[in-house]
């Protein structure tokens, strides 16, 4: 049973994150969100601001899951739960930041990814100064709720973090989108294109969880010597081509991530 919980902001990571709390237990806990009046549950209250919480609510933990451009205004709406340790999973937020707007709390930095939504997500996350082991360990448990959990002590890490797991999801996305596309090109009729992209895709991601063998294995294991497969990844594989894309693309969105955490 996880204990009380205030969650700030339920857009899709924060809803994501509550359902897969409830599914391991969660005590009485409260949801601040303009958006959303109605209780989604009976373990958790729904209240439209902060001046609306119970004055003895006591969390162990204030979940911040804000649009990271609403920060400045809204975190400090929180910084009286100093019993409270911080997560935030705002994108571009550091830790410094954070503690400056909640008046030096203990914070905790984690990034998820969208396949939080069907518990499927990793998430890794670093602890600000001040932390302690228990603190940690509820993070971690919040976090477990809706996939894997690792944890860096270089706070810098979170940005390449950012660009290679938080966005991930959008460049395996565009994977599917492609391929549909090519097949389609090629003469298949788009419903049976879609269905051979996305499924290709999503039985390729099964295929890779569930493998001992890395990647670069799998890959070899389906590239017949002089088959069709080796001449489409001499394309894909050309110096010009995909290495170089992937590598300019991550380090593009680390240095985005950096600009944001300012």
């Amino acid at each position: 049973m996880l204990p009380p919980v205030l969650l700030v902001g339920m857009g899709k990571m924060g809803g994501a994150m509550l359902a897969g709390w409830r599914e391991q237990g969660l005590s009485a806990s409260f949801a601040v969100d303009p958006s959303l009046p109605l209780s989604p549950g009976p373990e958790v209250t729904v209240v439209a601001s902060a001046a609306d919480l119970p004055a003895d609510f006591r969390p162990a933990a204030v979940v911040l899951a804000v649009k990271p451009q609403n920060a400045a205004q809204a975190l400090p709406l929180y910084a009286g739960h100093r019993q409270a340790v911080m997560l935030s999973i705002m994108a571009g937020c550091s830790i410094a930041f954070l503690q400056t707007a909640l008046a030096g709390a203990n914070v905790v930095r984690a990034m998820p990814n969208t396949p939080a939504a069907i518990r499927q997500g990793i998430t890794v996350a670093c602890v600000g100064p001040g932390v302690g082991a228990k603190q940690k360990a509820l993070c971690h448990a919040l976090l477990a709720g809706v996939g894997l959990v690792e944890w860096v002590e270089d706070e810098a890490l979170i940005d390449p973090v950012t660009a290679v797991s938080g966005g991930g999801p959008a460049y395996v996305f565009l994977l599917a989108e492609l391929l549909e596309q090519a097949a389609i090109e090629q003469g298949i009729p788009q419903p049976l294109a879609r269905t051979l992209a996305r499924q290709t895709v999503a039985g390729s991601g099964a295929l890779l969880a569930a493998s001992n063998e890395d990647a670069a294995q799998l890959r070899r294991n389906v590239t017949s010597p002089k088959g069709t497969t080796e001449r489409a990844l001499a394309v894909l594989m050309d110096d010009a081509a995909w290495p170089r894309a992937m590598s300019r693309a991550i380090a593009a969105a680390t240095a985005r991530s950096r600009e944001l955490a300012g």
